[in-house]
């Protein structure tokens, strides 16, 4: 009788400690977690590929704190020099598509390919309570053991298009870190795709046969930005649909015109749950890698989003600093009251706030 694979989603019985070892334990805790590394420690420590400084060092990154961004810039600029070699690939879909057990398989198969795999998970934050669940581990159970993969949740915060703020500088830590391969998971075909197509060689999008999908096709934007498609869940009873969709996709894809890249996107179908399809998607990515670097795309793309991004992080610090300045702060309170009260318009408000 075949052994039952046991979920992560267990409650496993505690181990009872002695109060005196339990209270040591927490001490010990305490104080490493006071003696933070310093910006060199933790170069020197990626660089030998140190995952939990790596982790760290996101932390850093993703902190809004000043002092933090000041720790993460030197960190950054120190792993400029051994970035830029991995292979970048962005993942998106609807929810539901099944976009973590796809990366789970694809992960899983480079692994075995001896590849080192990076995933930075994009978990949506609530708009309420600005929080974020952050269990893609948790869907990953399998490739979150594997020693030669990476897996990093981060919430979704404010960012548009369901891409972390600080996604592109982590890019550039995990590639120091000696990951050949770098997936980026979006939290699903939001307001806009254009924040993570702006920060991948190849982008991805999983679809699902039988869902209109047929008809969308025919849409421009998220299939416009696709290298490839992949239709997934293609088993059982639904093999079928997902053929007749691939015919679907294959004749809109020819409808668009052709690409700087030289590229013309590709349909494919796949089941990550059954373990099918898998390889020949990679395939299909190593086959574009190989166009693109030869043509030069590759490095004129690259080339392109770092002004992209330039200019993005240019916008993102005129905002924290606009907001943070207290002439602003109490200024905008101000503002804010003459709009309820009709005493003015928000164009006029906004225009004498910047004017300060």
């Amino acid at each position: 009788m075949a052994k039952q694979k046991k979920s992560a989603l267990q409650e496993k019985e505690g181990v009872s400690v002695s109060e005196i070892t339990n209270a040591t334990s927490i001490q010990n805790i305490k104080q490493k977690r006071k003696a933070q590394p310093s910006a060199q420690d933790l170069v020197s420590q990626i660089l030998k590929g140190n995952i939990t400084a790596l982790s760290r060092a996101i932390t850093l990154v993703e902190s809004k704190n000043a002092a933090h961004l000041k720790k993460a810039n030197i960190i950054i600029k120190a792993c400029l020099a051994h970035a830029n070699k991995s292979v970048r690939v962005g993942i998106t879909g609807v929810p539901g598509v099944g976009k973590s057990t796809f990366i789970e398989a694809f992960g899983t198969y480079l692994t075995s390919q001896k590849k080192k795999v990076a995933v930075l998970a994009i978990d949506p934050s609530s708009s309420l309570t600005k929080g974020s669940i952050l269990g893609d581990k948790t869907r990953m159970e399998d490739l979150v053991k594997d020693k030669n993969a990476f897996i990093r949740p981060s919430p979704s915060g404010e960012s548009l298009g369901g891409v972390a703020r600080k996604t592109r500088e982590t890019i550039i830590l995990c590639e120091a870190a000696g990951f050949d391969t770098i997936i980026i998971e979006t939290v699903g075909v939001g307001q806009s795709e254009t924040a993570v197509h702006s920060m991948v060689d190849f982008f991805l999008l999983l679809k699902l046969a039988g869902a209109g999908d047929e008809l969308q096709g025919i849409k421009r934007g998220i299939i416009e930005m696709a290298d490839a498609i992949a239709i997934n869940k293609a088993d059982g009873d639904n093999e079928k649909r997902a053929k007749l969709a691939k015919v679907e996709f294959n004749r809109a894809l020819h409808l668009y015109p052709e690409k700087d890249s030289g590229w013309q996107p590709k349909v494919s179908l796949c089941s990550a749950l059954h373990n099918q399809g898998i390889a020949e998607i990679w395939t299909i990515i190593e086959e574009y890698i190989s166009i693109t670097s030869k043509n030069n795309y590759l490095n004129h793309k690259r080339n392109e989003q770092n002004k992209f991004w330039l200019l993005q992080t240019i916008e993102n610090r005129l905002k924290t600093d606009f907001f943070n300045n207290e002439k602003i702060k109490d200024a905008l309170q101000i503002q804010l009251q003459r709009i309820e009260d009709n005493e003015t318009t928000p164009f006029a408000a906004a225009d004498y706030l910047l004017s300060l």
